[in-house]
C-alpha cells in the first residue's frame, strides 16, 4: 500500500493565533529560544497499488487546503518510514 502525505499550512502572510498561542506560552515552560511558531495539519492518503501524486494534488487542491490561506506539499511516504515512526 502507498502513503502520501500532504501537509497544509497557513501562507507566510496570513496571521496564524494558534502558533502565536503556543508561541506565547513556551517561555512558561522555560523554552526562549523559539521565535516563531506555524500550526498546520497532515493528512495520509493510502492508496491501493502505486501513489498516484497527481490525484493526491487534485485531492489536495480541491478538498484539503484552501488555496486564498493555505499552501499545501505532497510527498510519498516509504512503508519502512512509517512503522519507525
Amino acid at each position: 500500500m502507498a502513503r502520501v502525505v500532504v501537509d497544509v499550512m497557513l501562507k507566510p502572510e496570513i496571521l496564524d493565533p494558534q502558533g502565536q498561542a503556543v508561541a506565547n506560552a513556551l517561555p512558561r515552560l522555560g523554552v526562549t529560544d523559539v521565535s516563531s511558531v506555524r500550526i498546520g495539519r497532515r493528512i495520509e492518503i493510502e492508496f491501493a497499488g502505486e501513489p498516484d501524486l497527481d490525484r493526491a494534488r487534485e485531492i489536495a487542491d480541491k478538498l484539503l487546503a484552501n488555496p486564498v490561506i493555505e499552501d499545501f506539499s505532497i510527498k510519498v511516504e516509504d512503508d519502512a518510514k512509517a512503522e519507525v515512526a
